[in-house]
Formats: structure tokens, C-alpha cells, sequence
């Protein structure tokens, strides 16, 4: 994904204020977040990305683009 390179804070909490908005319930997205990002940071180990953009940052946005973008699951 390209957008990670250039990331404003403020676009980060926008996308935190949208994932919190569309979930029903805080702390079962909360644990959801935490989860993908452990997950990822495991699985990507042998993968540099770009050290600025932590897991938990990656995976913030990679779900709220998730709910907002419905078609990039059913590809």
C-alpha cells in the first residue's frame, strides 16, 4: 500500500474517529486492532517495511479503509 509512506497525525486519528464511529462496540474493535497488528508484526518480520509506520498504525487504517471500502474485501 502506498499511502503509508506520508502520514499526517491527523489523518491517523480521522481514520481512528471512523472505525470507532462505524463499530458497535469500542472494546471488541479495540481487541480487533490489537490483534491484527500483533499479527502482523509477526508475519512481516521478514518483510522491512517503512520503520515510521508502527503495526498498530498499519492496522488502524488498513481496517477503516476495510469498512469504509467493502470491495476491497470481496476481492
Amino acid at each position: 500500500m502506498i499511502y503509508f509512506h506520508l502520514i499526517e497525525s491527523n489523518q491517523i486519528i480521522y481514520k481512528t474517529e471512523e472505525l470507532l464511529d462505524a463499530a458497535p462496540n469500542r472494546f471488541q474493535i479495540t481487541i480487533q486492532i490489537a490483534n491484527r497488528a500483533k499479527r502482523r508484526k509477526y508475519e512481516d518480520i521478514d518483510i522491512i517495511d517503512d520503520p515510521k509506520v508502527k503495526p498498530i498504525i498499519r492496522a488502524i487504517l488498513e481496517m477503516a479503509d476495510e469498512i469504509n471500502q467493502p470491495e476491497i474485501i470481496s476481492d
